[in-house]
């Protein structure tokens, strides 16, 4: 992750405004009556700020927050505490959004699908096959100026994106069902992320789209509302979903990176030390997860045979040829998504 928000380190609010927006300010540490020194000097208060996400405690992404905490108190010297809820504990993505945006929850982490409906800009992270393999998908997400563009878009909105997390690639899974072909998916009920984008893709793939919170995927599964889902091998250990399907077929349809979003009012209320400690902070993690993220992969496949699931490599071009008139209706909106898709494209080595 750059340091894309140096450019906002002075000139920022009061940090009284902390308690205000919602960034469970805990203590000040030091009084300085008569300090006529600027709100982003050294001499801000401690904070503690919460930060959400909604996978278990043992899924790679919690390991790398813990890891993005802990770097923040020590980049801070303990003047930034994060503290981080695993689970859903303070909502499902949407919900969180909402809280973010007005302030009422400092932090989260979520999928860039579900920021789809927030900024139609997030569209591109959904888009099938826009990313053509790992070594693409991180290169555009670690040097595009795309990417930056679209993180730091949503200011006005109420919140700003200061860093990713690689959330691997997505494939589709059913409860006994290996798909080679679009043909192999007609009338089969996939459950998708609430992404306009991801709706459209499992429609061009032949699939129905059944939109759904991530908790819920487990129950329909094991109830038949579902006939199947599409996401990384760690859902299948993590979240159980290999105990009710047990057919993985690597479409490796999209590269949805997690993205990690502050509230604008929280940031700006922040000294330019304590930004530079998260932002520190969330360029490490994110960099080490991609090691931590890769071992988990490895180890979900292990697991995940051992409950009987099949993993299936096929042939994708069916997929990427039913794909394709996505990306060309999405460059035909506007310019903006033809400078974005460009772009992501360039990074291709």
């Amino acid at each position: 992750m750059k340091k894309i928000f140096k450019m906002l380190a002075t000139g920022f609010l009061s940090v009284s405004l902390l308690a205000a927006c919602g960034t469970d300010n805990t203590e000040n540490t030091e009084t300085n009556s008569g300090d006529e020194s600027s709100p982003n000097e050294s001499s801000a208060e401690a904070v503690s700020l919460r930060l959400a996400h909604n996978q278990p405690e043992d899924h790679p992404i919690h390991t790398s927050l813990i890891e993005l905490s802990n770097l923040t108190d020590e980049n801070s010297e303990g003047n930034v505490k994060i503290e981080v809820f695993p689970n859903g504990q303070l909502g499902q993505e949407r919900d969180v959004i909402e809280l973010v945006k007005s302030g009422t929850l400092p932090m989260a982490k979520v999928s860039a699908s579900a920021l789809e409906a927030f900024d139609s800009n997030y569209s591109i992270f959904s888009l099938p096959f826009v990313f053509q393999s790992k070594e693409h998908y991180h290169e555009v997400m670690d040097n595009s100026e795309a990417v930056q563009e679209i993180f730091q878009g949503t200011e006005d909105q109420g919140f700003v994106a200061i860093g990713w997390y690689d959330a691997g690639q997505r494939s589709i899974y059913t409860a006994d069902k290996k798909v080679e072909s679009p043909a192999d998916m007609k009338g089969l009920k996939i459950r998708v992320q609430e992404s306009p984008t991801s709706i459209s893709m499992i429609e061009a793939m032949g699939g129905a789209p059944t939109p759904m919170a991530y908790g819920e995927v487990y129950t329909s599964l094991q109830q038949g509302v579902i006939d199947g889902a599409e996401n990384n091998e760690t859902a299948l250990v993590n979240s159980k979903h290999g105990e009710v399907a047990k057919a993985y077929t690597y479409t490796e349809h999209q590269y949805v990176p997690d993205v990690l979003i502050i509230s604008t009012k929280t940031w700006d209320s922040l000294s330019s030390e304590q930004q530079q400690a998260i932002s520190d902070a969330a360029d490490a993690s994110s960099e080490s997860h991609k090691e931590v993220w890769s071992t988990a992969i490895q180890e979900s496949i292990t697991a995940s045979e051992e409950m009987g699931v099949e993993f299936y490599t096929i042939d994708k071009q069916a997929f990427i040829d039913a794909a394709t008139p996505l990306h060309e209706k999405f460059k035909a909106e506007n310019e903006t998504n033809v400078k974005y898709f460009d772009d992501f494209q360039s990074h291709l080595k």
